[in-house]
């Protein structure tokens, strides 16, 4: 059952995000900005989103492009590894294009890895109906060192079609 991040879900998801490669800095960060989101101090352009399946076994995590109408990030999805490849992935990105669908967006962004690590991380994607429309070139020079990053990030998005369709209608007065 895909439903709204809880207080009780907070130490699952942070062993959730250290059981698939998260390093200490990042899970740090990670507990941060779920407790921001947990105690009400994030806005309500951004959303956390569990999979309970007797227990958090995926969670999601989205938020607005700032300054924009209508964009939204995938900033976070993670499946417990030994529950990966049964669908729990797939179920949360529909969940969320239905969130968003709800929330009038246009289009969702996620970001992933070049690296060949990586390679099915961007299939996933893939399958799930998301289209790569480019990469945006190495990223090493804006990140400080040892930031873990390297290589192409792979930019994938996701257009809501009815949506820019009414809203191109619209603006023609049809």
């Amino acid at each position: 059952m895909i439903r709204p991040t809880t207080t009780d879900d907070m130490a699952a998801l942070i062993a959730l995000a250290d059981s698939i490669g998260f390093e200490p800095n990042q899970l740090e960060e990670l507990t941060g900005m779920l407790a921001d989101y947990l105690d009400g101090k994030s806005n309500s352009d951004r959303f956390w989103l569990t999979d309970d399946d007797d227990g958090p076994v995926g969670v999601v995590y989205c938020a607005s492009e700032p300054m924009t109408q209508g964009t939204w990030n995938l900033l976070l999805i993670a499946v417990r590894p030994d529950c990966q490849g049964q669908g729990q992935g797939r179920a949360l990105m529909r969940y969320v294009e239905e969130t968003l669908t709800a929330r009038g967006a246009r289009l969702l962004l996620v970001e992933t890895s070049g690296l060949a690590s990586f390679d099915r991380t961007r299939a996933f994607y893939r399958k799930c109906g998301y289209s790569e429309p480019g990469s945006r070139g190495r990223r090493q020079d804006r990140l400080p060192q040892g930031a873990g990053r390297s290589g192409d990030v792979v930019l994938y998005q996701f257009t809501w079609v009815a949506t820019t369709i009414h809203g191109l209608a619209s603006r023609l007065n049809i």
